[in-house]
């Protein structure tokens, strides 16, 4: 790995003198010095005096009686002295009146004086234009000649000199100067006719206007290339800099023509890389773990019977992740699988490295980390996962759509009785119903309905796959058979689609965890992690694939690196980790409740007396390499794992008696926020509504710390094994006893014969 250096030219003049002087000179010595070389090489006038790591106090730098031997001085540095009295500082510098540039940069002083200091210091050198490094309000032309080259230790300049210096400058750095206002004489078209690149970053510059800056930045007509913060003084869009500011070819080190083609909004050629980050008390396996999302590399493998492979995760050799990034890479790099035996199993892993430019001895090998992704797909937020990119630009995205959110509010949709009439045949007989699910097809056994194994003659169609127009043409379904599906459902069961429908509704209500679709969203995640990390919060953050179930390609992490890197595996939301959950007994457990929807229009919705708890089998921790542990943050056992259920009543009896609370309250709160949910869709997606639709919903709900509920997901068609399996007792009303094998019967029961049996309407 190469490493970068930055040198600050400010504080570190003069270093090469007593460097070539065979080391380190005393005062006496330098000032001796200086006296000399003046009078070899100039007029024995001093203007420019730099005494720096002197190891000078106080009574020395008094002792030294400088400003009555240099009374002509333009420019004195103290830096890495042991000044330490304001005082006695303030009294001496301000004697030199003719002072345009003073740095007392690492001076004890620094730490323990505040601005009263400074404002002295400019009080009494009524001619200074740069102070430990950033410029007065009294710049002018002396400080903008400093930063273009043009004045210096060789040709201070003078006091009282007027002279058309800078002219021929071309090229002027302003960065980090803290310079809060550029409209100023010198800085002009008229002393700078040829300025053709000019650098303002790390500036504040918020006493001007982002059109008075246009304006200044348009009279200097030989400007080519510029660079500044974005978002920054100048906006927050590269485009619309490039169309204010038409002369310009380069921006931020990037073509002009090229920002404007890829509409890139973000543009920064100077981005740092990010290096592995840790504490002294972090674990090596942590730091290891935390530092290998910059060099991982990804790729999927998936045949017909595993559409839900997990993906590979690999780290190239030393020359393959030695490869930096670039935007006009010279090389590419693949993974290659040889597979001699045509089988998975005897397939050996290559990295593929070409080239896709002429290169020559010499020229480093490159590679584009974002290959074949363009604006549209946030490359610019991407390269956060690599680079550090600005946060402030991810701040501002963040607090508009914060801001955004906080104006939705939905009102609650009134609660009627229900007026949608049962479903019978018009000769008295079963309704037959055609189901592709196994427990339906058991335990469906209320004489109202009778199975069929054909689609085409079923009145109702209760099926595990998605009934779309290639669907009911293929096994003939008409619109006269109802099905179990609404139209739009997707608004609730993809992940990405609930959280717009929430926030498009209800803005950020308490019991929706921060959510960010990383496809869209991308850049207000960066923002929000950037503010918890500024302010100390807890940054853990859980990351689920759109559609997929069963905690599959789902992960819990601290590192922006990983969140960002982990999209390449497929589209996913990025969810706050609800990071101290009521727990029972120590472990970690949510909760699936089965929602029966009637109609949308009105919304008529009942929630099942059955439902039931699912508990991890680890004790809960927050210890980093617990976040690899599947039974200690995930709750789903169903598959291959070990299943600890736990009878409803029980589970609710202890768990009442272990937090002293009344499960009533919970229960209310998680009926008012499963209303809200479904207001919220038929709200936002009225097209949901169709006569011949109802169905059934699973809707997995976890309580934080304070017992609030909190949405993970709404499930289409839910595996009810539990409901079927085991018998269990209502927990509000007469406590009767709810049979498993009866579940679909009063199942559909509510849904098609408009019965109210163990179901509560919301």
């Amino acid at each position: 790995m190469g490493a970068l250096m930055c040198v600050d030219v400010d504080d570190d003049a003069g270093s090469e003198e007593t460097v070539e002087n065979g080391g380190e000179m005393t005062v006496e010595e330098v000032l001796e010095s200086e006296i000399r070389n003046s009078k070899e090489n100039g007029d024995g006038v001093v203007r420019w005096l730099e005494l720096e790591d002197l190891g000078l106090d106080d009574n020395t730098f008094l002792s030294l009686n400088l400003s009555t031997k240099f009374p002509d001085l333009v420019a004195l540095s103290l830096c890495g002295n042991k000044l330490e009295n304001e005082e006695k500082l303030v009294q001496e510098v301000t004697k030199f009146k003719n002072l345009k540039a003073l740095w007392l940069n690492n001076n004890p002083v620094l730490e323990k004086s505040d601005d009263g200091m400074e404002d002295a210091i400019l009080r009494g050198c009524p001619k200074l234009e740069i102070y430990n490094s950033s410029f007065t309000r009294n710049f002018g032309l002396w400080a903008l000649g400093f930063c273009a080259d043009v004045y210096g230790k060789d040709n201070p300049g003078s006091g009282h000199q007027v002279d058309l210096a800078l002219q021929s400058v071309t090229s002027l750095d302003l960065s980090s100067r803290c310079i809060h206002n550029l409209i100023n004489k010198a800085f002009s078209p008229f002393e700078m006719p040829n300025l053709s690149h000019l650098n303002i970053r790390g500036n504040p510059i918020e006493e001007n206007s982002v059109g008075d800056l246009f304006g200044i930045l348009k009279a200097f007509y030989c400007l080519q290339s510029l660079e500044v913060d974005i978002p920054g003084s100048l906006g927050e869009n590269a485009v619309e800099i490039l169309e204010s500011l038409p002369t310009l070819s380069s921006l931020n080190g990037v073509d002009a023509s090229k920002i404007l083609e890829t509409e890139k909004h973000v543009v920064d050629s100077m981005l740092q890389p990010r290096l592995p980050e840790w504490t002294a008390e972090e674990p090596l396996a942590d730091r290891v773990l935390n530092a290998m999302w910059l060099y991982l590399m990804t790729y999927r493998l998936a045949d017909e019977e595993k559409l839900d492979e997990t993906p590979v995760w690999y780290v190239m050799d030393e020359l393959g992740s030695a490869l930096r990034h670039s935007d006009e890479p010279n090389f590419r790099v693949a993974p290659f699988l040889f597979m001699p035996e045509g089988t998975l199993a005897s397939a050996v892993s290559y990295s593929i490295l070409w080239p896709t430019q002429n290169v020559k001895k010499g020229d480093e090998c490159t590679r584009d980390y974002l290959f074949g992704i363009g604006e549209d797909k946030q490359r610019s937020a991407r390269l956060t996962a690599w680079f550090y990119t600005p946060q402030n630009y991810f701040i501002q995205e963040y607090e508009k759509h914060h801001n955004k959110l906080q104006l939705k509010r939905l009102p609650s949709m009134p609660v009627k009785s229900s007026t949608t009439s049962g479903v019978h045949c018009s000769d008295g007989s079963a309704l037959r119903v055609y189901t592709d699910i196994p427990q339906v097809e058991e335990f469906l056994t209320r004489p109202e309905f009778v199975i069929t194994n054909e689609p085409k003659d079923a009145d109702i169609i209760w099926t595990s796959m998605q009934v779309d127009e290639e669907m009911k043409k293929a096994v003939g379904i008409t619109d006269q058979q109802y099905v179990n599906q609404f139209p739009f459902e997707a608004c609730l069961v993809m992940k990405h689609h609930l959280a717009d429908t929430i926030q498009k509704a209800q803005g950020s209500p308490g019991w929706l965890q921060p959510t960010y679709n990383l496809e869209t969203h991308l850049s207000q995640l960066i923002g929000d992690y950037c503010l918890r990390k500024r302010d100390g919060l807890n940054n853990l953050w859980i990351l689920k694939p759109w559609n997929m179930a069963r905690t599959i390609d789902t992960t819990v992490t601290d590192n922006l690196s990983a969140i960002i890197r982990l999209m390449e595996t497929g589209p996913k939301i990025c969810q706050k980790y609800i990071e101290h959950p009521a727990l029972f007994k120590g472990k970690k457990f949510d909760l699936r409740y089965i929602v029966l929807v009637r109609s949308i229009n009105p919304l008529e919705i009942f929630l099942s007396d059955v439902f039931w708890a699912r508990l991890a089998n680890n004790p809960y921790s927050l210890e980093k390499h617990s976040l690899f542990e599947y039974e200690t943050h995930f709750t789903v056992m169903n598959y291959g794992r070990r299943l600890n259920h736990m009878n409803t009543p029980e589970f609710v009896r202890e768990f009442e008696k272990e937090h002293q609370v009344k499960w009533l309250d919970i229960h209310q709160r998680v009926k008012s926020m499963i209303r809200s949910v479904f207001e919220s869709a038929a709200a936002i997606h009225p097209g949901m509504h169709d006569p011949k639709s109802r169905a059934m919903y699973g809707v997995d709900v976890m309580l934080d710390g304070l017992f609030q509920p909190k949405l993970l997901e709404v499930t289409y068609c839910p595996d009810c094994m539990r409901a079927c399996k085991y018998d269990t007792e209502a927990i509000f009303g007469g406590g009767e006893v709810v049979r498993g094998r009866d579940f679909f019967n009063f199942v559909f029961g509510c849904l098609f014969l408009n019965e109210s049996i163990h179901v509560n309407q919301l």
